[in-house]
């Protein structure tokens, strides 16, 4: 696991990179040099079975995940930010989903910690949901695959309010 600094740094950069282009700027068919010469390198390149996926995540201090699908002959599929409702809701809770599904799905996690009461690791993201800043867990068991999924508030939106 990356120097928390290292990983901090690399948000901050990401963010500076997402604030002079949008997901909407990353258009199907676009070629990925020039997706690269908008966003920079991505966090990580995940091969997919007919291509590639970029992976721009702003975890661990940005809400955002963009996906970039990438075609065999190198051209933009789709670009989408998945830290959402609806992308969560995709992810099944019966054990077929394991740590590299999610992974591939919504990227590397902000923190990976450890909650009493469940024996395995919980990874946790977070994210703007409406006007509230929030938080998913991803509950593993000890095999790692996804038994348990919670959203839950951003302590950070709480610590000048006393």
């Amino acid at each position: 696991m990356p120097h928390p600094l290292l990983r901090w740094s690399a948000s901050l950069l990401a963010a500076l990179l997402v604030a002079c282009g949008t997901v909407e700027s990353l258009k199907p068919g676009m070629p990925r040099a020039e997706v690269l010469s908008r966003w920079g390198q991505p966090t990580r390149v995940v091969p997919l079975t007919q291509g590639e996926r970029l992976q721009y995540s702003f975890q661990p201090m940005g809400q955002e995940v963009v996906m970039v699908d990438i075609d065999a002959a190198g051209r933009v599929l789709q670009a989408r930010q998945v830290l959402n409702e609806n992308d969560f809701a995709r992810i099944p809770l019966d054990g077929s989903w394991t740590q590299a599904d999610i992974d591939r799905e919504f990227g590397p996690p902000g923190y990976v910690g450890a909650v009493g009461r469940w024996d395995g690791p919980v990874w946790t993201y977070r994210w703007r949901g409406g006007m509230v800043d929030q938080m998913f867990y991803v509950y593993f068991d000890p095999a790692g695959r996804v038994r348990r999924t919670e959203i839950g508030m951003d302590p950070r939106q709480f610590r000048d309010r006393r």
